[in-house]
């Protein structure tokens, strides 16, 4: 069976100049920084066979097969099962599937840029676990790996050009499991099963591939931001990708506006350059760049920089990658939250994808904004980046969380920190993100209590955290358990997830958690490890309330009676100290009936400005 290759251009596609970035051109691929090369889709249909008996590897799939159905590109195992096996069920232990096409070569231009330059094929997110062949040859990612494992974050490939050919067949096997282990959030496991507020599993394909050119010699497409506001610096966080090596110069350029045509000869606002020797291989470097009368990002003034880096070998060869940044310093100082030195409330609402799309996913941003919110906690879930940018765009905080394991175990441990290290390396650049929570309510962390390396690991990660992205606000476990060792926190912010459908129990567990109630507040106890005494040395915040008209919350799912609920909890909210809260939840997912926002079309079912209202 073969795939039709017609394409809308098989030529590479040259990326668009900067003016157009802002003004009508959406970037087609997901990711946040621009590499203004040429690239190619692959998405689009794809051969597609299950392999439910694991033979594939021992028969050579990658070499010959016969597939016996057809699937697109990106997409879920899930969703190509019902389609193309409907007299089957959706897999419940594991689950392998293939997926194959064929591309013909594209063409580089015939100028003397083409010996700098060489293939590299990049999934936008692909999970659990992916093994990639190309041309029945197998490959590494640029890592070294002949398997990716992680499904919120992109990985990518150099390809040798000796294993291209006029017509390539590239082949992807996507394993799936219900292991408890792995980094999975809120998708089923062996350990919680779909219902409630547990969700299908959501694997395979589910980002954009690509092919592009890159230069031999290069910056990788990821950058770190670190503010430091009061003396107008920035830390640049640059990554080098090098195979030849020698004497380089990485030159960075800032403009204080986006290109536009009425600006046509902008000039930067700031130069710097940096003499490197470089060897074969990866290198991570930090720059540092002033930059005069800096505007300061926030909610309200979402003032962004385009900045331009550059690597320039020792003949003139420029590689380079751009991004837009904000200088912004996010501080928990006693009971309260600082923005630039400034007091700021968290006024937020949890969000989760779920299935979304980018354009859903856009929408739904669009329309939390339009609620009122300052803030969206994206629930345990990774979510394509240009959503990051566009919450840059928009003036919207953004709270992240490491999708959790289900299960607490050594082999657990390492894969959420493998993932927390994936994501970092790709979503440093944000202003928006001001907070992460290693763990959400014990998931993955069940022995929190009980169990000293647990908490040992989560101090450890905290540490790190703080050291290396002094950038964010870190929650050790969000609702709960929050860690004290010596009596002191380890967790920037002190939280909790309190339910009721009832306004005068609201009232009192409010009064509790201000005065400094360390049990029978929230389910669980607020505090493991050391005692802790409060005292107001950290911001409090509800990161989960309401969840008005979920079965399991209470309260009521009539819209109209939702929003006068919405205004008594959130009046008795503002009468107190706290230093934030999250309203549970944005849109409606599975079970979850408790949306104030149309998943399909992104319209409010509640009033504009709702969350805003005194």
């Amino acid at each position: 069976m073969s795939v039709d290759v017609n394409h809308p251009n098989y030529s590479l596609t040259k990326s668009k100049k900067q003016e157009d970035k802002e003004e009508g051109y959406i970037n087609p691929l997901p990711r946040a920084v621009i590499r203004p090369n040429s690239f190619l889709l692959l998405d689009g249909i794809w051969n597609f066979s299950l392999d439910p008996e694991n033979k594939g590897i021992n028969e050579r799939w990658y070499i010959s097969h016969q597939y016996n159905a057809q699937a697109h590109w990106p997409g879920s195992v899930e969703n190509h099962m019902s389609k193309s096996y409907p007299d089957e069920k959706l897999w419940h232990d594991k689950v392998i599937v293939w997926y194959e096409r064929e591309f013909p070569l594209p063409k580089l231009s015939g100028d003397e840029k083409c010996a700098h330059l060489q293939f590299q094929l990049t999934f936008g997110a692909c999970g659990y676990s992916t093994k990639v062949w190309l041309n029945g040859i197998p490959l590494k990612t640029i890592e070294g790996q002949d398997v990716h494992v992680g499904g919120n974050t992109s990985f990518s490939y150099e390809l040798d050009e000796a294993i291209l050919v006029e017509n390539n067949r590239l082949t992807v096997r996507i394993a799936g499991t219900m292991d408890a282990d792995t980094a999975r959030g809120k998708q089923e496991s062996a350990v919680y099963k779909r219902g409630g507020i547990w969700y299908q599993t959501y694997t395979g394909g589910v980002r954009s591939i690509w092919l592009e050119t890159v230069e031999r010699n290069r910056l990788r497409s990821r950058i770190g931001v670190i503010s430091l506001i009061e003396e107008n610096l920035v830390r640049f966080h640059l990554t080098t990708r090098i195979h030849n090596p020698g004497h380089y110069t990485i030159r960075l350029k800032v403009y204080n506006k986006i290109y536009s045509k009425e600006l046509p000869s902008e000039e930067p606002i700031a130069v710097d350059e940096y003499k490197l020797l470089l060897e074969i291989g990866q290198r991570d470097q930090r720059l540092v760049m002033k930059i005069p009368d800096a505007i300061h990002w926030s909610p309200e003034t979402p003032h962004r920089y385009r900045l331009v880096a550059q690597l320039i070998d020792a003949n003139g060869y420029i590689a380079e990658i751009e991004a837009y940044f904000g200088l912004r310093k996010i501080e928990a100082k006693g009971p309260s939250i600082y923005l630039n030195n400034k007091r700021i409330y968290l006024n937020g609402i949890l969000y989760q994808p779920g299935i979304a799309n980018y354009e859903e996913i856009k929408q739904h941003m669009h329309a939390m904004k339009k609620l009122g919110c300052n803030l969206v906690r994206i629930h345990i879930a990774g979510v394509d980046p240009r959503i990051y940018n566009l919450a840059d765009k928009l003036g919207l905080l953004l709270w992240v969380e490491v999708p959790s394991p289900h299960r607490s175990t050594d082999r657990s441990r390492n894969n959420h920190k493998q993932e927390l290290l994936r994501m970092l390396a790709l979503m440093g650049t944000h202003p928006s993100i001001i907070i992460w929570s290693l763990y959400n309510e014990d998931w993955g962390a069940q022995d929190i209590a009980t169990n000293i390396r647990t908490r040992e690991y989560i101090i450890r990660m905290f540490h790190y955290m703080k050291i290396a992205h002094p950038q964010f606000l870190v929650v050790d476990n969000d609702g709960w358990h929050h860690i004290s060792y010596e009596g002191r926190l380890k967790s920037d912010l002190l939280t909790a997830h309190l339910y009721t459908p009832d306004l005068t129990r609201w009232a009192e567990l409010l009064d509790k958690l201000e005065n400094g109630q360390m049990n029978d507040v929230a389910a669980f106890p607020m505090i493991v490890g050391d005692p802790f005494f409060y005292r107001n040395q950290n911001p409090l915040l509800v990161s989960e309330w309401g969840g008005f008209g979920f079965a399991d919350y209470g309260g009521p799912n009539d819209d109209e009676e939702r929003a006068k609920q919405i205004k008594l909890y959130k009046k008795e909210l503002r009468s107190r100290g706290f230093a934030g809260d999250v309203y549970t939840q944005a849109t409606n997912i599975e079970d979850e009936r408790n949306g104030i926002i149309d998943f399909n079309t992104g319209e409010l079912k509640v009033p504009e400005g709702l969350f805003n209202e005194e």
